[in-house]
């Protein structure tokens, strides 16, 4: 078939509308949910690290590369502080660091003042792995802001660590225990039934 023979494309919409046939209006604003957006960006940045991991010869999982780079930021960290901050069961976080052990990335330490709790240090074999890691977080991130300008890319940061902040902050004042009334407070309340009943 020639060029000239070509049909032109024509959008599912077009059909729809020769045909007489009425789309569903969309939802306003579903497309661009906030939670369905940052579920999908969470989603395909994880896709595209497993996949750098692979192409790269990573020797660890995306999982086990948090560990090793929250670890790389504050060593001597503890073990319940890092299933914490990764949303791990302590036994699941056990078993990752055993493999990391084994692997020579990441060793444990006894706590210089408390015998229960065992820190977490990284081998000088770790660093060539914690530059590997931080190369495909930089390439993902670099494909995540293509076409960009470099204030928009700070403005979005900015607007996700306040977020970051609003959520933390909700999540302590729910897990805070209730502070009961001051007892002044109860007082003041039966003197007042007690003035109601009088009257």
């Amino acid at each position: 078939m020639a060029p000239s023979e070509v049909r032109p494309v024509v959008a599912p919409s077009d059909f729809s509308a020769e045909a007489g046939i009425k789309q569903p209006e969309a939802q306003p604003g579903f497309g661009r949910n906030f939670g369905f957006l940052v579920h999908d960006v969470s989603r395909l940045i994880k896709r595209r690290f497993d996949r750098k991991a692979r192409q790269t010869g990573l020797p660890i999982t995306r999982r086990q590369a948090a560990v090793v780079l929250y670890v790389a930021r504050n060593e001597g960290v503890s073990q319940t502080e890092v299933a914490t901050w990764l949303d791990l069961e302590p036994i699941a976080l056990v078993r990752m660091l055993d493999k990391l052990n084994e692997g020579g990335l990441v060793e444990r330490r006894a706590h210089p003042t408390d015998r229960r709790v065992r820190t977490l240090w990284l081998t000088p074999a770790a660093r060539l792995v914690v530059t590997q890691i931080l190369a495909i977080n930089k390439t993902i991130r670099d494909e995540a802001f293509g076409g960009m300008p470099t204030h928009a890319r700070d403005t979005v940061i900015d607007i996700l660590d306040a977020i970051k902040g609003n959520l933390a902050l909700r999540e302590e004042a729910d897990d805070s225990p209730t502070v009961p009334p001051a007892e002044t407070d109860r007082a003041d309340q039966h003197s007042g039934r007690l003035a109601a009943a009088d009257g």
